[in-house]
Formats: structure tokens, C-alpha cells, sequence
């Protein structure tokens, strides 16, 4: 592998997933390629610079982590008004990761009108590119920890939820596969959701949420900065047409309803469950995430 396709890894992993300074075989060198000194388990704060600020993110090592093979990478976005630290704590996630010594990120969203927020379209934080923050805290990680380029997966509640849908749309190159909870599409920039291919999207959705109505509708609730949900069937429906999906099935025993014969093989699922904001079920979620790798 050339020393410059190394670096460019390192700086920023979409350059050796879409372009073709990397090759396959560049591809393969990466993963057989584990950053040492090896990585302490335990919960520590780094920060990156993106477009002048400084933004900051959770690391998390489990114990099971030793090193010396790569690894899938969660990134777990918190909720409106949420922090690293809470989605760290209130994530469903770990418990079903760490035995399998996947890394975590949880990354701080930046201070909006309503506190700590994601930049998706329409809402709810001004002027500050998340997606781009995202690649370069993937980067950061992959400086020293031990990651599988085609395995970095998003979920995330809430508003949380509506930032990994958002990767879904405008970086599909770097995400394989993505379980947003409590946050459907929003119809004022859905049109700008083109993946340059098909994704997995898990959702979950309580059936009885007030913040994100499950029929979809009209919001206000970041002042200045409303927003109209789609709703979760009609994100279900949504993510089936981007994907070039087939029909969908009937909701399951744990009313999971999927799409079928979806293009590339990957998985369009809508879980809802009764009640009513829901951080989702990662025994669920995670199975379907990691058995949907990039191609």
C-alpha cells in the first residue's frame, strides 16, 4: 500500500472509500493494519478541529478490545439538548457491542437555540457542517484504534435518530449501514437524500411519541426552526423507494416490518413497539447492522 493512500486513511477515510487513489488491495492492506500502541480500554474525551471549531467526542473502549484485528465502529449520536456523556450512559448499544470489543464514538453536538443539536437540513443548529465533523472524527479514530473501513455503522434517539438518517443520505461512502430511533425523514429536504448507493436502515419508532408524531406532521419545537416529519411509515416507505425495494412485510413478533428484494441485498426495517419515545432495541438493531457491511 503507498505511504500517501496510508495517510489518506488517516486523514480522512471516505478518500479511500470512494475514490480511486485506494484500491482494493489498498483496502485490504488498511484492515490488516492495527495502529499501536494499542488502545487502553475505558471512556476518554478527544477532540477535532472542523471548519475552525473545536469539537469533542466520547471514546469508548471495551475490554475486550485487544488490538490486534479490526474492528466494527458505532457512532451513537445523543438526543436534543443531550450530551456524550448521557447517550454513553442511556445507549443501548455497548451491552450488546462490547463483547464483541467494538469501538464507540459519541460524538457533542453543537450549541444551538435549544441547546446541544444536529445540523440535518431545516433543523435544528445553524451553520455547522455535522457530516463533515463525523468524517473527521472517524478519521481521528482510525489514528488509533484498530477500525474496519467497511463496517462504521450510525444509530442514535431522537434528534440522534434524525442525524443517523442524515448519514444515511449524505454519507452512505463512509456508513454501511445505519438504526435511527425516535426520528423519521423530514419532507423539507428529503429530495436531497440520494446515496450514491443502496443502505441499511433500521428504525425504531414508538407508537405513541408526542415530540416525533409516529403519522408524521408539523413541528416546532427548536424556535425558528420548524421542521414536517414524514412519519414513520412514511420513512419506512421512503427508505424502500431509495433502495429500490419490494413490498414490505407484515410487522413480525416484534413488530418489525421489513422490505423486501431491496437492491444490493441490503435491509429496510421499521420496528415500533407501543408507548412512546424509544431509544430502540439494539439486540434487534445491532444483528441487522453488522450482518450489512459496505460492498
Amino acid at each position: 500500500m503507498s505511504r500517501g493512500c496510508r495517510r489518506a486513511w488517516l486523514a480522512l477515510p471516505a478518500i479511500c472509500l470512494t475514490a480511486a487513489a485506494c484500491s482494493r488491495a489498498d483496502l485490504d492492506a488498511i484492515t490488516r493494519t492495527c495502529p499501536v500502541p494499542v488502545l487502553q480500554s475505558g471512556d476518554a474525551t478527544r477532540t477535532v478541529q472542523v471548519a475552525g471549531d473545536s469539537r469533542s467526542y466520547l471514546l469508548h473502549v471495551p475490554s475486550t478490545y485487544d488490538g490486534s484485528k479490526p474492528v466494527p465502529l458505532v457512532v451513537d449520536y445523543h438526543p436534543l439538548n443531550g450530551s456524550a456523556q448521557g447517550e454513553r450512559t442511556g445507549s443501548p448499544y455497548p451491552m450488546q457491542t462490547d463483547p464483541e470489543g467494538v469501538i464507540m464514538v459519541f460524538p457533542t453536538g453543537f450549541a444551538g437555540p435549544s441547546g446541544p443539536a444536529w445540523n440535518v437540513g431545516p433543523c435544528c443548529v445553524a451553520n455547522v457542517d455535522d457530516v463533515a465533523f463525523t468524517r473527521a472524527l472517524v478519521a481521528d479514530v482510525a489514528t488509533t484504534a484498530c477500525i474496519d473501513p467497511k463496517r462504521v455503522y450510525a444509530v442514535g434517539f431522537s434528534m440522534g435518530g434524525g442525524m443517523a438518517h442524515y448519514v444515511a443520505c449524505h454519507a452512505a461512502d463512509l456508513f454501511a449501514a445505519v438504526a435511527p430511533a425516535s426520528f423519521d425523514l423530514l419532507q423539507e429536504n428529503v429530495a436531497d437524500c440520494q446515496p450514491p448507493r443502496p443502505i441499511t436502515v433500521i428504525s425504531f419508532r414508538g407508537s405513541a411519541d408526542t415530540l416525533v408524531p409516529y403519522n408524521g406532521g408539523f413541528s416546532s419545537v427548536v424556535p425558528g426552526m420548524p421542521v414536517t416529519f414524514l412519519g414513520a411509515q412514511g420513512t419506512f416507505e421512503k427508505w424502500g423507494e431509495i433502495d429500490h425495494c419490494g413490498s414490505a412485510s407484515a410487522p413480525d413478533a416484534n413488530g418489525c416490518a421489513s422490505h423486501g428484494a431491496c437492491q444490493g441485498g441490503v435491509a429496510v426495517v421499521l420496528c415500533t413497539k407501543q408507548g412512546g419515545e424509544i431509544y430502540g432495541d439494539a439486540t434487534i438493531g445491532w444483528p441487522v447492522l453488522k450482518a450489512h457491511p459496505l460492498p
